[in-house]
């Protein structure tokens, strides 16, 4: 088998994880319509069927507890965008540093992944600090967690990255050395179909 048939192998659902996952996207979307007003669920269900490589990402947002839901719409392109919509940051990505580099700086007590790499395993972006608020308008989200975000390459560089929660009504954007890790610290993403 060729490394390219690993990979599809690796990223292809069953017709009853496709089923499944169909139903919980529908059910979410149907239940929280304030995220994505004047869409329908028809519409965004023939994107998804049309684009099955991108069900293995929305799965996998899922399975990590990050409960996706579409929360936008690209007039130019066509795409659907969807959030991480949990109430918290997904459990299934918490106690991770922001990239590689900072794994690696870590010399004990270092955290199973990070955030970076893992987002790209699964096929999504980071949010950045404005798509972070932009989901905010939406719902009240991390308050009681904080959730890496895309950091600039300048604050990157001298060691640190980024990340968001939202306290006293408030959405804060904080800064940490890019190796730490915490419990109630994960990260959301997006993903464009």
């Amino acid at each position: 088998m060729t490394k390219g048939n690993d990979i599809s192998n690796k990223t292809e659902l069953s017709p009853e994880q496709r089923e499944g996952l169909l139903k919980a996207l529908k059910a979410r979307f149907e239940k929280n319509m304030n995220r994505h007003e004047g869409l329908e669920w028809a519409n965004v269900q023939a994107r998804l069927e049309a684009n099955t490589e991108k069900l293995w990402s929305l799965h996998e947002m899922e399975r990590t507890g990050g409960e996706p839901d579409v929360v936008g719409y690209d007039h130019k392109t066509g795409e659907y965008i969807f959030y991480d919509c949990a109430a918290e940051s997904p459990k299934g990505r918490r106690s991770v540093c922001y990239d590689r580099a900072a794994l690696e700086s870590r010399k004990q007590h270092k955290p199973q992944n990070n955030a970076v790499e893992m987002a790209a395993d699964m096929g999504i972006e980071l949010l950045t600090e404005e798509q972070y608020r932009e989901l905010q308008q939406l719902g009240n989200f991390d308050l009681k967690t904080s959730s890496w975000v895309v950091t600039p390459a300048n604050i990157r560089n001298l060691g640190g990255a980024i990340f968001c929660d939202r306290r006293y009504d408030t959405v804060f954007v904080y800064h940490n050395g890019a190796e730490s890790y915490y419990a109630a610290r994960g990260f959301r993403g997006s993903l464009r179909v």
